[in-house]
């Protein structure tokens, strides 16, 4: 592939967007950054990955952390920082990946490369996905959307001027459960085409 391209997808709990970023890696034979974000960041800086990943893709908590000289006390923060910093390096690079959440769509607005995308899905569909992947009852499916969701919402919009989910921010935005997750990849698969080669 000549042009960088780079695949910045977040998503909706239980709306299958992980599975679709993985996909579209698989198919665009690109490496893909989300958990394993981390594992990298701590490799380079030679961090413990266990200790680092309860602060994965949290906002710092407001009451207990400051700010003195720009160096922070907030692991959360540090550990976003660090995230980002990752991927800019990434970016500047020239190398195509495809990363999953981590505000990439803002983190790397400026590259000309960049094709972010948003995965909702309908409330019905969202609990049976993640009753079906996860073996949750439907209570518990309900919670766990409610919980993840809101958890992203509010890492998001503390570390990013734009709001979580605002489609006018996203180049794409498209609901998983019309189309069904494969027929959805075949779609922004198609998409990303269409619009890397103009």
């Amino acid at each position: 592939m000549g042009k960088q391209l780079i695949i910045s997808l977040s998503r909706e709990y239980g709306s299958g967007g992980h599975f679709i970023a993985a996909q579209l890696a698989k198919r665009f034979e690109l490496p893909i950054y989300d958990h394993n974000l981390l594992d990298e960041v701590a490799r380079e800086k030679g961090f413990n990955v266990q200790k680092l990943n309860k602060y994965d893709e949290l906002p710092k908590k407001k009451f207990l952390s400051r700010s003195v000289r720009g160096f922070s006390n907030s692991p959360e923060e540090n550990i976003a920082m660090m995230q980002f910093d990752f991927l800019r390096d990434k970016a500047e690079s020239g190398e195509s990946f495809v990363v999953v959440g981590r505000c990439s769509e803002s983190v790397l607005q400026d590259f000309e490369g960049l094709i972010s995308i948003f995965i909702i899905g309908d409330r019905e569909a969202k609990i049976r996905r993640v009753e079906n992947v996860r073996g949750f009852s439907r209570k518990a499916a309900e919670e766990a959307i409610a919980r993840h969701d809101k958890t992203r919402r509010d890492y998001h919009n503390h570390y990013c001027d734009i709001k979580w989910g605002d489609a006018r921010h996203y180049e794409l935005c498209m609901n998983s459960s019309k189309l069904g997750l494969e027929r959805t990849i075949d779609f922004i698969e198609t998409y990303i085409k269409e619009r890397t080669e103009k």
